[in-house]
């Protein structure tokens, strides 16, 4: 892995733990404890990013390649807080169901 890839990981973990934490605050079918609306949120980031980052980038006007521009950047910020929301929302409903 070089110093790119490690870095694009870093912000799709980081954007999908932000992502998570503001599903959480705004549904109340999410509302879980911190670490696992942490894990949820960083886990979605990242794969939301890596699927869809790249062509969310590309269409800010970024490299193809997956540089490290600030199209691309945006992109996986975008792509992995939604991600991360995504997959906390759907853990949360699933926790909170077993909790009744």
């Amino acid at each position: 892995m070089d110093v790119n890839t490690i870095i694009q990981l870093v912000i799709q973990a980081v954007s999908g733990a932000a992502g998570g934490g503001i599903t959480s605050a705004l549904l109340k079918q999410a509302a879980m404890q911190m670490l696992p609306k942490l894990l949820a949120g960083a886990l979605g980031g990242i794969g939301g990013g890596t699927a869809l980052g790249g062509m969310l980038g590309g269409m800010l006007g970024g490299d193809a390649a997956g540089g490290m521009d600030i199209g691309n950047i945006i992109g996986q910020v975008v792509s992995s807080g939604v991600g991360g929301g995504v997959l906390t929302a759907i853990a949360g409903m699933v926790m909170g169901g077993n909790k009744s």
